[in-house]
């Protein structure tokens, strides 16, 4: 296949879970898709609206995972970046899929613009309890101390722990899990990149960000669950919209 315009696509916070197949169902349809005359996927994180260990052998995960080990096999790389709903995922993942996993933030090069891909939260210093548990759940002595735990415990565990996020997310204002602007110019100061793409918040958008020498972007990509975001990159600069379900 000979592709006229090489397009390399973002996505994030799909929170695939089967109690919401549809979301499932449009994520195939865009891998079989789009995807696959794509030059490259980046998802950056929240993919799954939970994960507990790469041994959970969840069957709708698993139709996911076949899904992406069959868009790299056919010579589409699909890069991979920890969010805050499935940070647990390894290098079993990675394995079954043939995903490269990223660190966050990971920066880029791209069609002459430097980019710096983050999941998001990191940015989101207001939300001091929050920041507070990432901490906690980014340390590798606690996943390893989660992974040694029984399956269904860890799934008890993670169920508890989204009820919980939910009462907290419904009981604080929404600026406060919102990026910190301070937080924002400071990672384009130290990393000095043109452009700052993440996903978390769900509030798809591109900002200008005013520096002292220079106009930088900040892009924001949405959620999926009622219709898909994607940002598509290509020579003529990128653009952040909506897949209608």
């Amino acid at each position: 296949m000979i592709r006229s315009t090489v397009t390399t696509l973002f996505i994030s916070d799909l929170h695939l879970d089967e109690k919401n197949p549809e979301i499932g169902e449009q994520f195939l349809r865009f891998l079989e898709g789009e995807a696959a005359d794509a030059d490259a996927l980046y998802i950056l994180g929240d993919l799954f609206e939970s994960w507990v260990g790469d041994d959970d052998p969840n069957p709708h995960y698993a139709i996911m995972k076949s899904a992406l080990r069959a868009l790299v096999d056919s010579g589409v790389p699909v890069f991979f970046m920890h969010g805050n709903r499935d940070f647990m995922i390894s290098d079993q993942f990675a394995e079954e899929t043939g995903v490269t996993l990223l660190s966050d933030p990971t920066p880029i090069e791209l069609h002459g613009e430097k980019v710096l891909l983050s999941h998001g939260d990191a940015l989101c210093i207001d939300d001091k309890q929050y920041q507070q548990v990432r901490l906690m759940t980014r340390n590798p002595d606690w996943q390893a101390m989660m992974r040694a735990k029984p399956l269904q415990e860890r799934i008890a565990f993670a169920e508890s722990a989204r009820q919980q996020s939910k009462e907290y997310s419904d009981s604080v204002g929404e600026d406060i899990m919102d990026v910190n602007q301070d937080a924002v110019v400071g990672t384009f100061r130290t990393r000095g990149v043109d452009i700052l793409l993440h996903g978390h918040t769900h509030r798809p958008a591109i900002h200008d960000v005013q520096l002292e020498d220079r106009v930088a972007r900040r892009i924001v990509l949405g959620d999926w669950y009622e219709q898909g975001s994607v940002v598509r990159w290509d020579e003529k600069g990128p653009r952040l919209e909506a897949l209608p379900r």
